[in-house]
């Protein structure tokens, strides 16, 4: 099997010097890899060291004020429509599927509204 490569899209909200958050859009690479044998290879990207994983629900109406995330952590929505502001003034709508690493650890941070019930997978990060 060759090293075939593919570039998959990764939102990323993170804080500048100065305290601010941003959105960013990235791109993470994946490999070719036999990685669960004897399926066929998938594309795999680089393994990130975690602390702990947790499911979050958040009912309808959440609001959470600007707040730092207490640790980077990705996290993937899984049902429901959330939205999200960073102090920029940017303010995005996930839905189902949507993942994001969260990196405003210091600063101003963010603001959630959950839309609807919102069930989500969040992987925290050493």
């Amino acid at each position: 099997m060759s090293a075939e490569t593919r570039k998959i899209p990764v939102s990323r909200l993170y804080n500048d010097e100065h305290g601010e958050s941003h959105f960013i859009e990235e791109t993470l690479e994946v490999t070719a890899a036999n990685f669960a044998p004897p399926a066929p290879p998938i594309y795999v990207s680089e393994g990130v060291p975690a602390k702990q994983t947790v499911y979050l629900f958040l009912p309808a109406g959440y609001e959470g004020d600007f707040h730092p995330a207490p640790r980077r952590q990705i996290m993937t929505l899984i049902s429901g429509s959330l939205e999200c502001s960073v102090s920029d003034g940017t303010t995005r709508l996930f839905s189902p599927g949507n993942t994001q690493l969260v990196e405003d650890t210091v600063g101003k941070g963010h603001a959630t509204k959950a839309l609807e019930d919102c069930v989500m997978v969040v992987s925290q990060l050493d």
